[in-house]
């Protein structure tokens, strides 16, 4: 779904909103899966980029993979924030042609422009930000509202716990790259993204909390329902987020198959679920994931 495609954005950017409410503790088993060959393991665990504190999944099936692993994968391993904010200035804003405001119907640039405040930003903030942009950063601030924070996001755990481990830590993608696939995206599909970004957004919260629900139950077929029903419509940005990068990050996974060790690589859970699944892509390339069960 489109708010598991946010979490770049949100880390660019740097907002933390207020402190989350203490939360008491409830168990979480996401989803884990591998792939083996004589010499080589690979852990695929989907992640979710924002969580509420109290969620307790880094245990059981999940910790004892990780604890196995030489090394951690993730997406991307964020650069200095000056670096990615520069990058977000590059890429998500414009100097040139009309604002913000300008490119949309009358009623969702009224939206666009009251909903800016909430963010505690000017109405004016974003006038030269990209649809994408703006998209990404208005997916956060209801999230931030309700407690859901990056630093509780499960990139931020696993990475903490590799620092501590001293496991290398290592990216699929550069930050340029990834912000480039929104970037990248039709203008008509980055202001489409932005209208219903804004017209989802009083349903943001059920929204991120049926996803958490479902990955915390290890429900890859509940998220991939929720995949459906928010990308099913939009089909550029399906290939662009989805379907191009799982293709990719599978051929990343077969060389890497051809070298010894134990590598636990951490996605967001949208590429491990549904048909056009990384675990789908691996198959086509003659690699079986099996689902670990703890």
């Amino acid at each position: 779904m489109r708010k598991m495609w946010i979490g770049l954005a949100l880390l660019a950017l740097g907002g933390c909103g207020a402190p989350a409410p203490r939360a008491t503790t409830s168990d979480a088993d996401p989803a884990l899966w591998v792939v083996r060959d004589a010499d080589t393991t690979i852990y695929l665990f989907g992640t979710v980029h924002m969580l509420k504190p109290g969620l307790s999944w880094f245990d059981d099936g999940v910790k004892a993979a990780f604890d196995a692993s030489d090394e951690l994968v993730l997406e991307l391993v964020m650069p200095p924030q000056a670096e990615m904010q520069a990058l977000v200035q590059e890429l998500g804003m414009t100097r040139a042609g009309p604002t913000l405001p300008e490119q949309l119907p009358p009623a969702e640039a009224a939206k666009f422009r009251a909903a800016l405040p909430e963010m505690g930003l000017a109405p004016e903030a974003l006038d030269r930000a990209e649809p994408w942009l703006a998209a990404t950063m208005l997916s956060a601030a209801p999230l931030r509202q309700l407690g859901y924070d990056d630093k509780d996001g499960a990139e931020a755990v696993l990475t903490a716990a590799a620092q501590r481990a001293g496991k290398k830590i290592a990216g699929l993608e550069t930050a340029r790259e990834q912000l480039g696939y929104f970037d990248r995206l039709p203008m008509p599909a980055q202001r489409a993204l932005l209208v219903e970004t804004l017209d989802d957004l009083p349903n943001a919260g059920a929204t991120i909390d049926r996803m958490v629900a479902s990955w915390g139950k290890g429900d890859a077929e509940g998220i991939a329902r929720l995949m459906n029903e928010d990308l099913g419509h939009s089909p550029e940005l399906a290939k662009a987020l989805l379907v191009t990068r799982n293709a990719k990050w599978a051929n990343w996974l077969r060389q890497r198959m051809a070298a010894p060790g134990t590598v636990f690589v951490a996605v967001g859970a949208g590429h491990l679920a549904g048909p056009a699944g990384l675990q789908a892509e691996l198959a086509r390339r003659g690699l079986k994931a099996e689902r670990v069960k703890y």
